[in-house]
């Protein structure tokens, strides 16, 4: 069993950066997918970025490629997500989620675990 814990999240302004953290244990990942979606009020969970947890390759959506960046510490199974020049269309519930698959898949249905969520609203 995983258990993914998210931290960070929270306020901000038109045009700020937040940064969320995603840990995770139960187990050690050496092939898996490690991403980041996001559901706001009324819309369906949407994949936001994600990279492979054994190489290099990260995959982002559209609308924050060049804004929104993700990482990874191996030693602490942690991923983080860094977001930059925050729209208030970016407001919604945060998840952490991990697929234990090499193959990328960009919906939720494909992953296994989740986190709890984090909120993240941007103001105008």
């Amino acid at each position: 069993q995983v258990q993914l814990v998210e931290s960070g999240g929270g306020s901000v302004q038109d045009g700020g950066s937040l940064g969320l953290s995603c840990a995770a244990s139960g187990r050690t990942f050496s092939s898996a997918i490690m991403g980041w979606f996001r559901q706001a009020p009324g819309k369906e969970r949407e994949f936001v970025i994600a990279l492979k947890w054994g190489g290099t390759s990260t995959y982002y959506a559209d609308s924050v490629k060049g804004r929104f960046t993700i990482s990874r510490d191996n030693a602490k199974n942690a991923v983080y997500l860094q977001m930059n020049s925050l729209k208030p269309e970016d407001t919604a519930v945060y998840y952490c989620a991990v697929r234990m698959s090499a193959a990328m898949s960009y919906s939720a249905l494909s992953y296994d675990y989740w986190g709890q969520g984090t909120q993240v609203t941007v103001s105008s």
